[in-house]
C-alpha cells in the first residue's frame, strides 16, 4: 500500500476512505517514507521537504498552494494540487456573517451588554447600516467570492461590481457584476469590499495606505483570503482615523495573531482565527477531494 502522511487531521470519512488504498501515519518519526502527504496549514519549505526522500505528492487541503515552495517541489519531482471551490461556500457564509456584524456593530453592542453599562437601544454610536441596495465590490473573483456575491445579491439586494487581473468585461457582464479596470476603483465606488486574492509576489502587500486612502468613510472590509495580501499596520492607521466604518479579517500575516495586536484592540475591528473553510459539510466536502486526488494519483503513476 502507499504511505501517506497527515500533517493535520482531516474529516472522518475521508480518513476511512484513505485507508482503503493507504498506509496513514502522523508521527514524523515515520515521514520519511511517505509518498504522499495532506497539509493543511503547514509550511512546505525545501528544508522540510528535504526530510521526505520518498514524496512524490502533496495533496492542500484547501484552495491555496502558497504554504508550498513550489520550485523546491518541482525541483524535486514532486507533485502538487489544491481543490479550489470545495469550501466556497463555507467561506462565502462567514463572509456575510462578518458583513453583517460589521454592518450592525455587533462588536460594539455586545460590549455594552456584556460589560454591564447601562444603555439604551437607541444611542446613536449604536446604529447599524443595512446592506440592501449597497455596492458590493470583490478584489479577486474566485469560486468563494462569487458564491459570496450571489449570497448578497440574491438575499440582500446588493449591486456588484469587480476587479481582478483575469476578469474581462465580457466575462463580468455574463457574471451579472459590474466591471472595474483596476482595484482601486473597486476600493472608491464599493460599500463592502471583499479580499479573495491568492498570495503571490504580485499580490503580497497589494492593498496598502495608498489603496485604503480611496475607501469611502462608511466602508467595510473583509479579508478572508491571505493576510499578507493586506498591509495591517495601514489598516490599523485607517481604522484608528476613521477613514473606513469597520474591518474584519480571517487571515493574519502571522497566524494566530498575538493578544496584543494592534487591531485586536480596535473596537470597529473583528477578528476570527482562519475558521472560513471550518463547517462539517465543507471539511468533508475538502477531505474527500484530495483523498480522490490522491487515489488517481496513485492510479496514474503506479509505483
Amino acid at each position: 500500500m502507499h504511505q501517506v502522511f497527515l500533517c493535520e487531521t482531516i474529516h472522518e470519512a475521508a480518513r476511512r476512505e484513505l485507508l482503503t488504498f493507504a498506509k496513514v501515519t502522523d508521527d514524523w518519526s515515520a515521514a520519511s517514507a511517505a509518498e504522499g502527504l495532506i497539509s493543511r496549514n503547514l509550511r512546505l519549505d525545501a528544508s522540510l521537504l528535504d526530510r521526505l526522500p520518498a514524496l512524490r505528492v502533496i495533496a492542500v487541503h484547501g484552495t491555496g498552494t502558497d504554504d508550498v515552495d513550489l520550485r523546491a517541489a518541482a525541483a524535486r519531482g514532486i507533485h502538487v494540487f489544491s481543490v479550489p471551490g470545495c469550501n466556497a461556500n463555507a467561506v462565502a457564509e462567514l463572509i456575510v456573517a462578518l458583513a453583517l456584524s460589521l454592518a450592525r456593530q455587533l462588536r460594539q453592542v455586545q460590549q455594552r451588554v456584556y460589560g454591564g453599562t447601562p444603555y439604551a437601544n437607541t444611542l446613536p454610536e449604536l446604529a447599524g447600516r443595512e446592506l440592501q441596495g449597497k455596492t458590493f465590490g470583490m478584489i479577486g473573483v474566485g469560486h468563494i467570492a462569487l458564491r459570496a456575491q450571489h449570497i448578497l445579491t440574491a438575499g440582500f439586494g446588493m449591486r456588484a461590481i469587480a476587479w481582478s487581473r483575469s476578469l474581462t468585461p465580457g466575462r463580468a457582464a455574463a457574471l451579472g457584476i459590474g466591471y472595474c479596470a483596476t482595484a482601486e476603483e473597486v476600493l472608491a465606488q464599493a460599500d463592502l469590499i471583499h479580499i479573495g486574492l491568492a498570495l503571490n509576489e504580485q499580490t503580497r502587500g497589494m492593498i496598502g495606505r495608498r489603496q485604503l486612502a480611496l475607501l469611502k468613510p462608511e466602508a467595510l472590509l473583509i479579508n478572508t483570503s491571505r493576510g499578507a495580501v493586506l498591509d495591517e499596520e495601514a489598516l490599523v492607521q485607517a481604522l484608528r482615523e476613521g477613514r473606513l466604518a469597520g474591518a474584519a479579517c480571517d487571515v493574519f500575516c502571522e497566524e494566530p495573531p498575538s493578544r496584543e495586536h494592534p487591531l485586536l484592540q480596535l473596537p470597529n475591528f473583528i477578528a476570527t482565527p482562519h475558521i472560513g473553510a471550518n463547517t462539517e459539510e465543507a471539511l468533508l466536502r475538502t477531505g474527500l477531494a484530495v483523498v480522490d486526488g490522491l487515489r488517481r494519483f496513485f492510479a496514474d503513476n503506479g509505483k
